[in-house]
C-alpha cells in the first residue's frame, strides 16, 4: 500500500514518524509533496520517504491520499488533483480541520471514499487520540484499513462532524493544557526544594501513570480520586484549596474558550 501526503507540515510529519516507528510501512510506501520543498525534501532526507514533483503526482501514485495541507489552500489542491482521484481505487483521508465531508465531496468527487480525521501530535509517539468520520462510500475494508492507519499510531473514536469542535479542544488542544498542568506541578516541587528536571520527570511520570490508569480502570476518574485521597490526610486538603482557587471551573471555561475560538475559524 501506497500512503501519499499532500502537505508536510507538522501534524503530517508526526502521522508519518509515528507510522514509521509503529507499523511495518517502509519508507518507500509513503510519498509526500507540499508548496515548500525545502520542507519536505529536508524531511524526506531525513526520514527516507520519497520526495515527489507535484500533489498531483502523489495522488496518482498512492492508494490512500491523505490531505494535510492548510485550510485556506484545500479548495485549489483538490481541484488540481481530483482528476488523479479515481473513486475505484482511491482513499481519500482529511485532516483538515473545519473542512466538512460535505464540501470535500464537492471539491474531490461525490462518488470517492472519503475518511475526515481530526489526529493530534501524539500520533509521533504511537499514543495519539484521532477523531474519525467517513462518508457513505468509504465502506468495508478500505474503510477497516483506513481507520486502522490511526488505530496504528494511538486510538480513534468515531463522532459525528457536529462533535469535531469538542474534540478538537479535547484532544487537539489539550496536550499544551497537560504540558501547562505538568509545568505548574513541577514549579511547585521547584518551590520547595527540587530541581526543575527532577521536578519535571516527577510531575510527567505521575500525569502518564494516572492517565493509564484512567484507561485501564472501570472507575471514572473520581472514584480513583477517592482511592488516593484518605480522611483528613494531605491529598485532600490540596484537592479543596485547588478548588477553592477555581480549579475545574479554569478547566472548563478553557475548554470552553477552545470550542468557541474552533467555531469562529
Amino acid at each position: 500500500m501506497k500512503i501519499g501526503f499532500i502537505g508536510v507540515g507538522g501534524m503530517a510529519q508526526a502521522i508519518v514518524t509515528g507510522l514509521l516507528k509503529q507499523t511495518q510501512l517502509a519508507p518507500s510506501d509513503i510519498l509526500i509533496h507540499s508548496a515548500h520543498a525545502s520542507t519536505y525534501e529536508t524531511f524526506a532526507k531525513k526520514t527516507g520517504v520519497t520526495a515527489t514533483g507535484s500533489n498531483a503526482e502523489v495522488a496518482k501514485t498512492s492508494d490512500v491520499v491523505v490531505l494535510a495541507v492548510t485550510p485556506n489552500v484545500a479548495t485549489p489542491v483538490l481541484q488540481e488533483i481530483r482528476d488523479q482521484l479515481d473513486p475505484k481505487t482511491k482513499t481519500l483521508i482529511s485532516i483538515v480541520a473545519g473542512l466538512s465531508l460535505e464540501r470535500l465531496e464537492e471539491l474531490a468527487g461525490y462518488d470517492l471514499p472519503i475518511l475526515r480525521t481530526l489526529p493530534n501530535l501524539n500520533v509521533a509517539i504511537g499514543a495519539g487520540m484521532t477523531a474519525v468520520h467517513a462518508n457513505e462510500n468509504l465502506t468495508g475494508e478500505a474503510k477497516e484499513q483506513a481507520v486502522k492507519l490511526f488505530d496504528d499510531i494511538g486510538s480513534t473514536v468515531t463522532l459525528p462532524e457536529a462533535d469535531f469542535a469538542t474534540f478538537s479542544a479535547l484532544a487537539g488542544s489539550s496536550p499544551a493544557y497537560v504540558y501547562f498542568f505538568i509545568d505548574s506541578l513541577s514549579r511547585a516541587g521547584v518551590k520547595h526544594g527540587l530541581t526543575k528536571a527532577a521536578a519535571t520527570k516527577i510531575a510527567a511520570q505521575a500525569v502518564m501513570g494516572s492517565a493509564e490508569m484512567v484507561l485501564n480502570s472501570d472507575e471514572n476518574p473520581f472514584g480513583l480520586i477517592d482511592q488516593v485521597s484518605s480522611p483528613g490526610g494531605s491529598t485532600v486538603a490540596g484537592l479543596l484549596a485547588m478548588e477553592e482557587a477555581g480549579f475545574m471551573t479554569s478547566v472548563v471555561k478553557g475548554i470552553d474558550a477552545t470550542i468557541d475560538r474552533n467555531n469562529a475559524e
